[in-house]
């Protein structure tokens, strides 16, 4: 049976031609405001975004609104003065016929309705909300996914007013020119690490894709002059997530990396997590231009660290001193000082408030160093919680805290998210909440990967105003972290042309050892090992199942040379899956990259499996 090779065009190319459609069908016909050209999920990914397009013969400003289910509920923005408008239409219903009005700045209105197909089955609907739209004004929610869901925004009533049609993951944020960045929705290795980051806006258009060697994995920011800090790794020197880098905005080059290997020792500190291959698990980044530092949250080490910006010189390390150098000790951690104090744990999503304070979710996940002290999840609790520190004497003090109260019923082993907005204003997201047999779970894999009846998920999302819950919702699922922003953000046209695929994922690994001599059978790949391929614009990606401890080769056989690629079939042992999206039913599933990269001619693609060489009848021009 041949194998089968799919083609994968990237989503910036695909984009692009649907684009280039929809425009030559405007052209072609005579739209006014009264009656405009309407395309629904013009580019794919947003089934609740349409684009309305008309001309006018003067220039005049635009009001496109979604009007609600009631009136607290419409959803409209004002566009600069143009004649020739295209124009994002946001917060459309699911299963719907929406009423959209268009507005002209001279006086004119026009309504005309849209019909949407039901909410998507990974859009899930929340099973509790508790707000006010006085509140919220023309904010959604927004909670990216962990398992098996889209990332989604509510409005005050609950309703799924925005989606994305693909798995993108890991945090989502607004950037300043109202664009928003969020992990590509293309696999790179497991057990959630993407190909990089991309740009995209509401409608769902992409805008560039970031890529990195490393991959992306957890946080990103944008910095001031627009150029990005991503959280990547180093594939080749055996350990993950201990690298961050700062992109280049217009190239995606690197321009400078922050190696945390380098700061800290490897061996010490260890959280219940740790392993040698995962030994720090950086899972946040925050840039603080009073003091020119960087935090990072490293889950395995239950510590936040913070360096200097330019040199990467450790300053100081906010958590537990239980475990580490005393000459550590003594130099970099803080002396608690006040009543009613708590360290973190295994904690995520640190960042500096503008008074210099240090704000995190402290997960709590076995809540101490030594395990004869480990707390059982069913006894333990997560929180937002804010620290005061001095930095001249050393000290922290614990000055608010919430979630403690709410016991195990808001414990979250892994992911979730703070933020704050200000003084007394914060928003505290678990997103991890497992339950077993209505308890929580004492298995930390099982928050991301268990399919068992007997488990269920929740993600409770809450904000507080001067120690009042103002926000409360909660969604049957595990999501990895919550942002609060409007759908619209600048009053302009939606921007036209092609996307941009930066950076570059580098070059693979060849196997250089020679390999004997094979008896060349053209035999096909059995079926057995259910071996296929995609080929997208920089890669080959290679999917199979085989058994533990398989010798697998993968062979580019050319008129000149042949390229030898080992393709891994050990099981490795994950502490953390922080994102289970890309997780497969298939137990012995492995995907193998070949980049293009450095590699040029005409090729047959052959693998080799134990002592034996089988053809897969495809054939790949680099």
């Amino acid at each position: 049976m041949a194998v089968e090779m799919i083609k994968r065009e990237h989503l910036i190319h695909s984009q692009y031609e649907s684009e280039q459609a929809m425009l030559a069908e405007f052209e072609q016909g005579h739209y006014t405001y009264d009656q405009p050209y309407v395309k629904l999920n013009p580019y794919h990914v947003v089934p609740l975004a349409a684009v309305v397009a008309f001309k006018t013969e003067e220039p005049v400003a635009v009001t496109v609104a979604v009007k609600g289910k009631e009136e607290a509920g419409t959803i409209s923005h004002t566009y600069e003065a143009a004649t020739t408008h295209v124009l994002p239409v946001l917060g459309l219903y699911a299963d719907y016929n929406n009423t959209v009005e268009i507005t002209l700045a001279t006086g004119e209105v026009h309504c005309f309705n849209l019909q949407t197909e039901p909410l998507h089955a990974m859009a899930l609907k929340p099973t509790k909300i508790e707000t006010t739209s006085a509140y919220m004004k023309d904010n959604l929610m927004f909670i990216s996914p962990t398992g098996k869901a889209y990332c989604a925004a509510y409005d005050y009533q609950g309703e799924c007013r925005w989606y994305l049609a693909d798995t993108f993951v890991f945090d989502i944020k607004r950037i300043k020119n109202g664009h928003f960045l969020i992990g590509s929705e293309r696999f790179l290795e497991k057990p959630y690490t993407t190909t990089g980051v991309v740009e995209m806006d509401m409608v769902g258009k992409m805008y560039k894709e970031f890529r990195l060697p490393g991959g992306y994995h957890h946080d990103q920011l944008e910095m001031e002059d627009g150029n990005i800090m991503i959280l990547t790794q180093d594939f080749e020197r055996g350990t993950i997530e201990d690298l961050c880098v700062l992109v280049d905005r217009n190239t995606g080059e690197i321009i400078k990396k922050w190696d945390i290997q380098s700061v800290l020792p490897q061996e010490v500190g260890k959280s219940g997590s740790w392993t040698p291959h995962d030994w720090f698990h950086n899972n946040a980044v925050w840039y603080d231009k009073k003091t020119n530092s960087l935090s990072f949250s490293g889950r395995h080490q239950d510590a936040i660290i913070n360096v200097d910006y330019d040199t990467c010189k450790l300053n100081w390390i906010l958590g537990n001193p239980d475990g580490w150098p005393q000459e550590m000790v003594e130099k970099y951690f803080f002396t608690p000082v006040g009543e009613n104090f708590d360290w973190q744990y295994e904690q995520h999503a640190c960042l500096i408030t503008p008074e210099g304070d240090v704000m995190c979710f402290d997960n709590g996940q076995y809540r101490a160093k030594r395990k004869e002290d480990y707390i059982k999840n069913g006894d333990n609790f997560s929180r937002g919680v804010r620290y005061k520190i001095d930095t001249d004497k050393m000290t922290i003090e614990q000055v608010w805290q919430y979630g403690k109260e709410r016991g195990s019923e808001f414990f979250s082993p892994y992911i979730c998210n703070v933020e704050y907005y200000a003084d007394g204003h914060y928003l505290v997201h678990s997103g991890g909440i497992v339950m077993e047999d209505g308890k929580p779970t004492e298995s930390l894999m099982k928050s991301a990967v268990s399919t068992e009846n007997n488990v269920t998920r929740n993600a409770i999302t809450v904000e507080i105003l001067n120690d009042e819950v103002m926000f409360e919702m909660q969604v049957p699922s595990n999501y990895y972290r919550a942002e609060k922003m409007p759908l619209y953000h600048n009053g302009a046209n939606l921007e036209l042309g092609k996307g941009e695929i930066l950076g570059t994922l580098g070059t693979s690994e060849e196997f250089l050892t020679e390999i004997p001599d094979l008896k060349d059978e053209g035999n096909s790949v059995p079926e057995k090992y259910k071996a296929h391929f995609a080929e997208e614009i920089d890669r080959i990606v290679f999917n199979a199942e085989f058994a533990k401890g398989q010798l697998v080769m993968l062979l580019l056989e050319g008129a000149d040379k042949t390229y030898q690629y080992y393709v891994p079939t050990t099981e490795k042992t994950f502490t953390a899956i922080c994102v289970a999206s890309f997780q497969t039913d298939l137990k012995r599933a492995i995907q193998m990259n070949v980049m293009k990269e450095g590699v040029k001619g005409e090729f047959n693609i052959a693998v080799v499996i134990d002592d034996e060489k089988f053809q897969t009848g495809l054939t790949v021009t680099f």
